[in-house]
């Protein structure tokens, strides 16, 4: 067995998601709120299922991105990036009003862990199941390993090192929005719309024009891409086309480098410069090598 397979057949455990946080919505309005903020249709959330949906800025940007669920008692669960959750529940709590909904960072009550590999329970992704007394949150699959976020306290399952579960997050193909990439991409520039962040049907949210107009007008010019690297790779790097050593053709939106695996990320990236020799940084920085997507993008784009 090469030392790539062992290290992908070594691709299970559980780890603690300290980079992530929490947003609990309470209240008889918690859904029709979040259904006028957000990419994603709250209303017709079905119990048992989970839904990626988008934060974005009245410039079709997005803010912050969440895997949402309801809880046992209906409140609603907003799972995303740690370090910009203070901003983003004072910017939602903001346009609450008069809406019978209470937000409220529930980190510390529901902390949040990953688990892959043969102990995730069967099931489709993005299901919502039971393991014991935990909730779970199925993802999709990745490189042959399941996937899945754990609520609450910490399942039993060997440790699995957090850059491992980090890599499988980029191999993914779904971006998580961190801080340092906050307000650059819209919806469409990271596949959003794709894996299913974006639903078109359900009305107006902040920048819903600019998404629209995006995807009904013209092609799109900016896609998400995994790839393998040289050399480890960090969240917020610019990436550069061999064509143009000055300008950025991208930016690198998840990254990870576990022992034993190459550096993988997850980057935006013009769509004319994907057939170009890439590098991470600057133009002699790190060489970027395409990998393959999980998942199909839309003929058509240019």
């Amino acid at each position: 067995m090469s030392t790539a397979s062992a290290a992908l057949t070594a691709l299970q455990g559980t780890t603690p998601l300290t980079d992530w946080g929490v947003i609990r919505a309470g209240g008889e309005d918690a859904r029709s709120f979040l259904h006028g903020q957000l990419t994603q249709d709250m209303q017709g959330l079905p119990p048992g299922r989970a839904r990626l949906a988008g934060y974005c800025s009245a410039k079709g940007r997005l803010l912050a991105s969440f895997v949402v669920w309801a809880d046992v008692n209906g409140d609603l669960l907003l799972a995303c990036s740690a370090d910009l959750l203070p901003a983003v529940l004072k910017r939602l709590s903001m346009f609450v009003l008069r809406a019978k909904c209470k937000l409220s960072d529930a980190t510390a009550e529901l902390p949040l862990h990953g688990l892959a590999g043969p102990a995730v329970p069967a099931g489709d992704a993005w299901q919502v199941v039971g393991l014991g007394e935990q909730r779970v949150v199925l993802l999709p699959t990745v490189d042959g390993v399941r996937r899945a976020i754990v609520v609450g306290a910490a399942p039993d399952a060997p440790a699995l090192d957090a850059e491992a579960w980090r890599w499988l997050e980029a191999r993914s193909g779904i971006a998580r929005v961190r801080a340092v990439n906050s307000e650059q991409f819209v919806p469409q520039m990271v596949n959003w719309e794709v894996v299913g962040g974006v639903n078109f049907q359900k009305g107006c949210y902040p920048g819903q024009e600019v998404v629209a107009r995006s995807q009904y007008r013209g092609t799109t010019k900016r896609r998400a891409y995994v790839v393998q690297a040289n050399a480890p790779l960090a969240a917020g790097q610019d990436v550069f086309a061999v064509s143009d050593a000055e300008q950025p053709a991208g930016r690198v939106v998840l990254a990870a480098a576990p022992a034993g695996l190459p550096p993988a990320a997850l980057v935006e990236l013009k769509i004319a410069a994907a057939t170009e020799a890439l590098h991470a940084g600057a133009a002699g920085g790190p060489v970027l090598r395409l990998a393959t997507l999980p998942y199909a993008l839309p003929t058509g784009d240019d």
